[in-house]
């Protein structure tokens, strides 16, 4: 492949990941569709408590699949094939390991979900069912995540998406067939998954299949070299930290301060979070592009590229949310009505609608500087830029809650504010660690 970063080229590894994340909420909606057709409330709360419990813990394991990425272009961009080979190895034995783990420990999995969200007897032993067929699909599904990463890398996002089509299809029409058809219930859907991660697994590893014909790469001593191992770690273990800080400032956002603000206040702010989750699903197909653009510029040592990588992927990411800033200033009021019938509900969603128009614009830096940071796996800063920006935030709670819903609103903006200029003003040191400029 050409070296020439191209708006064709950036083009062509973001719109297979945006067509790809469009298959990601069918799933839920046909396994929810499948349960529901029983008329009773405990197997949709039952599939719906599993789904989120192992989808929390999954989500954990989400570092693998940024950190591979990262890690992998840069190792392209190095020319180091054996290195590549030999990160799938080491993310494909994480991946077995940390699954194999929460097999083992699916009693404890179990025990502080519903320690944490108690449910009715019917629906708890409906979900230890489902969680309980689910979890032995652990290993695929964590594996899964390193796989992607390793594929991005590469520009093989026609591949990823391929990967996920599949894995949706195919717990589609499972879930479909041994939920209703054989009437199986909650177990049948739970299966169905089962079967989709193993198989989706199995495509994976045939995506990747030319990494096993690279000599060299399966040897012990490079798979587990200590400097690379140590490195991996670090890398890893920054990203997750910057995640998990992410995900409790969105939780605690409806959990616990839209909460209090009462309940009508609670569901609009939960319906208007759907229209920025919609925005970083499209954001994602830009960020990923920039992760390996940007990976494989920095392994080369060529900061002239990093630079042009992270312009020619920003373009096309400020085209897309202000794209979206208008499809929601005019179709949000229509949105709001189609996922919500309350009257109550949808004047307080309309109520506050322009923050979630302003949100693509304000948080669009923020989004694409993480592709660029991964790319050049910059973990550290990416930590640290997170920990002052998650800071920011709850003091801005503090200040701006007495305003009410105006004010935590105002809050989550300066979040995603401060993330894009906190990483702005370290990118340039992300430039100069790529190579003397020429």
């Amino acid at each position: 492949m050409a070296d020439t970063i191209t708006h064709a080229r950036v083009l062509k590894i973001s719109v297979p990941i945006v067509i790809s994340n469009a298959t990601v909420p069918l799933m839920g909606i046909v396994d929810t569709g499948v349960v529901g057709q029983s008329a009773q409330a405990a197997p949709i709360a039952a599939v719906a408590a599993g789904a989120i419990t192992l989808s929390a813990v999954y989500w954990i394991f989400g570092f693998l699949r940024m950190g591979t990425a990262g890690l992998a272009a840069q190792a392209m961009g190095a020319g180091d094939r054996v290195e590549v080979g030999a990160l799938l190895m080491r993310v494909l034995l994480i991946g077995f390991g940390a699954g194999v783990v929460m097999i083992a420990t699916q009693w404890a999995i179990m025990a502080g979900a519903f320690a944490i969200s108690p449910a009715e007897p019917e629906v708890e032993a409906l979900a230890r069912s489902y969680i309980g067929i689910r979890v032995w699909s652990a290993p695929a599904a964590i594996a899964l995540y390193g796989i992607t990463g390793w594929l991005v890398a590469q520009e093989r996002t026609d591949q990823v998406m391929v990967l996920q089509i599949w894995m949706n299809g195919a717990n589609i029409a499972l879930s479909y067939g041994l939920g209703y058809m054989l009437d199986f219930g909650v177990p049948g859907v739970a299966w169905a998954t089962f079967m989709a991660e193993w198989s989706g697994l199995a495509l994976g590893l045939w995506f990747c299949r030319g990494a096993f014909r690279v000599p060299g790469w399966a040897t012990p001593a490079r798979i587990f070299d200590r400097a690379r191992l140590i490195n991996m770690a670090s890398v890893n273990s920054d990203i997750m930290i910057r995640s998990v800080l992410l995900q409790i400032a969105f939780t605690s956002f409806i959990l616990v301060h839209s909460a209090q603000l009462g309940t009508v206040p609670l569901a609009a702010n939960q319906i208007l979070l759907q229209f920025l989750f919609v925005t970083s699903y499209a954001m994602d197909g830009f960020a990923f592009a920039a992760e390996a653009l940007v990976g494989k510029a920095f392994g080369a040592g060529n900061p002239a590229r990093v630079r042009r990588a992270t312009l020619m992927t920003s373009f096309w990411g400020v085209i897309t949310v202000t794209l979206l800033a208008v499809i929601f200033a005019i179709m949000g009021p229509w949105g709001i009505e189609v996922l919500t019938k309350s009257p109550e509900v949808q004047a307080e969603a309309r109520r506050y609608l322009p923050w979630v128009i302003a949100g693509p614009l304000i948080g669009c830096a923020s989004w694409m500087f993480d592709g660029v940071f991964i790319g050049a796996t910059r973990s550290r800063d990416m930590r640290n830029m997170m920990v002052l920006s998650f800071l920011l935030y709850f003091a801005a709670v503090y200040v701006l809650l007495p305003y009410g819903n105006h004010g935590l609103w105002a809050a989550l903006m300066i979040f995603f504010g401060a993330r894009g200029i906190t990483l702005g003003l370290r990118y340039p040191a992300l430039e100069r660690a790529a190579g003397p400029t020429a």
